[in-house]
């Protein structure tokens, strides 16, 4: 997400003025700091779009730093899997990968400073006792029992504290500062809690561990962050922020919010997509329909495709709801220039040529991609049965319907105009095959004398086609804010996913390798998930009711 004269906003705004009153000595320094209890979704890609852009804009540094606090959610498999993700999107830190578990001893004495100076005191208040206490919006909160502790007993019960002497949720450390307050993030908030759980990387080294609030800005101010860029949902939490850091008197950030992208008919909440994963809703992290960056990443999105939605999309100051399709463009965009054109038939209907020659095989030229010309061409071959998809016969065709029927010619592309002879069916009435004739004097799909047909058919060689697995993805909600309901899995879309066995694809695409990306023409854009298996990534952008409704016009 790169600065231009013509594509600013109002993060760029505050930098643009702290450079020229040379703050922070003239230097910019972002970070991405996630916590390692999930995987990344495309809201998280946003913020590393953003915040490596900005540091990449103004020649400054990104730290990738993780916020691993709370050893009872996060796993070392979430650090891996953010590590290849910030990664795939194109983000570098260098050398600059960073813990929040680097500073424990830190953030400890940085505790211990507070408590010297009077502004942090052990409670003894349960956690039910310590939100009864806090008050509500109209309500001041009332004070704890134990804040007037003295200095003296406080250090000394911090130390017990971190020396293991006490159960889970016996005592926690807090910070003094207003029960008064109109914020209630002010209300003496819970800077250290106890919890016997092993950490990742720390193991069982402590037993105390501090919360998101207090590590927050001790983690930007020992990096020398110098723009802390956070969810608007954190604007409340910025006094405190702000209090920490002042109470200290160390390096200052500043924290600046925008607004959390909600993208339409998904869910980006790490602990909603984590029930549809256990739920079994879903078949895992990476499932195709998840708004994961593996995901997409599996679905056949590329970075660049994300990188460009993330800069449609923008920063603003409050939240909304994009809708899927604008991030469905943004890969359209990209594939429709760089994707092979291939033909596949989802839904095959077999078609015996009844004038061509039995042991006749030819290579016809088709060419890769329109939009590219150094793409070049390849041989697509073609014989005496062929298959077309089934929803291009039609027996009775409606008025609007251009392709194949009873007596009407249509073009293969690049190949022959063929005509509907004779239809066969099996004993229930269905159609089971087409007899048809073709034209010698078409071929590549030509017109001799000006003639016109209507209809443009993809087709593959019986003879030649190669059997796979498809997957057609749809949205996982059907609907368009699923988090609008008490239960959100109550609108989850019992279609979402459609496997096709025994699709006909061309045999250039039997050496496909995983991630690849085709057009299959007139039905979408495809990646190969594994061998033999393609995912639909997107449809095209005109459906063929709209191709009809043009040709009318």
């Amino acid at each position: 997400m790169e600065k231009s004269k013509n594509n600013t906003n109002f993060i760029y705004e505050i930098i643009d003025s702290d450079l020229a009153s040379n703050k922070n000595a003239g230097s910019v320094h972002t970070r991405f700091p996630p916590e390692p209890n999930g995987y990344l979704h495309i809201g998280h890609a946003k913020a590393i779009c953003l915040n490596f852009g900005i540091a990449k804009e103004y020649k400054g540094l990104f730290n990738l730093r993780f916020d691993d606090t709370n050893p009872a959610k996060e796993e070392q498999e979430y650090v891996n899997s953010i590590i290849e993700d910030v990664k795939w999107l194109g983000a570098d830190w260098g050398d600059r990968l960073f813990f929040a578990s680097d500073y424990f001893q830190q953030m400890y004495e940085y505790a211990i400073r507070l408590i010297e100076k009077g502004k942090a005191y052990v409670c003894d208040l349960s956690a039910e006792e310590i939100k009864k206490y806090r008050g509500t919006l109209t309500e001041p909160g009332k004070a704890s029992p134990y804040r007037k502790r003295s200095i003296e007993e406080n250090l000394d019960l911090f130390k017990r504290m971190r020396d293991g002497e006490f159960s889970d949720g016996e005592r926690v450390l807090r910070a003094k500062i207003d029960m008064s307050s109109g914020n209630l993030n002010l209300r003496d908030p819970i800077m250290y809690r106890i919890a016997y759980a092993n950490h990742h990387r720390t193991k069982s080294q402590w037993c105390i561990y501090p919360t998101y609030d207090w590590a927050h800005g001790l983690e930007d101010s020992i990096e020398g962050i110098t723009h802390s860029i956070c969810t608007v949902e954190f604007e409340n939490h910025r006094p405190l922020y702000d209090w920490f850091l002042d109470q200290l008197d160390i390096h200052h950030p500043q924290q600046i919010e925008f607004a959390r992208l909600n993208l339409s008919h998904t869910v980006l909440s790490k602990r909603k997509l984590l029930e549809l994963v256990e739920g079994e809703h879903v078949e895992g992290w990476d499932d195709p329909r998840m708004p994961t960056i593996c995901g997409l990443r599996r679905r056949g999105y590329t970075p660049q495709a994300i990188n460009s939605f993330c800069k449609t999309i923008g920063v603003a100051k409050f939240n909304s709801i994009i809708d899927m399709v604008v991030l469905e463009n943004s890969i359209r965009q990209e594939l429709n220039k760089t994707a092979k054109r291939v033909m596949t038939v989802l839904r095959p209907l077999k078609v015996v040529i009844t004038n061509y020659p039995e042991d006749k095989e030819e290579e016809l030229d088709a060419i890769n991609n329109p939009e590219d010309e150094a793409t070049g061409t390849r041989k697509v071959p073609f014989s005496k049965v062929i298959y077309i998809e089934k929803n291009d016969f039609c027996e009775e065709p409606p008025k609007k319907f251009f392709r194949l029927a009873p007596g009407r010619e249509v073009r293969l592309r690049y190949a022959y105009f063929i005509k509907c002879d004779k239809v066969i069916k099996d004993v229930n009435g269905n159609v089971v095959e087409l007899h048809c004739s073709y034209d010698p004097a078409t071929r590549g799909g030509d017109a001799p004398c000006g003639r016109k047909v209507k209809g443009t058919l993809h087709w593959v060689s019986a003879k030649h086609a190669f059997e796979a697995e498809i997957r057609l993805y749809d949205h996982l909600f059907t609907k368009r804010n699923p988090s609008e309901d008490d239960d959100y899995r109550i609108s989850l879309n019992p279609n979402s996913l459609e496997v096709l066995t025994g699709a006909k694809l061309e045999p250039s695409l039997k050496t496909a390798q995983a991630g690849s990306r085709y057009q299959f023409e007139r039905l979408g854009y495809f990646c190969v998930d594994r061998e033999g298996v393609f995912n639909r990534i997107v449809t095209l952008r005109d459906s063929w009711a709209k191709i009809v409704k043009k040709g009318k016009k």
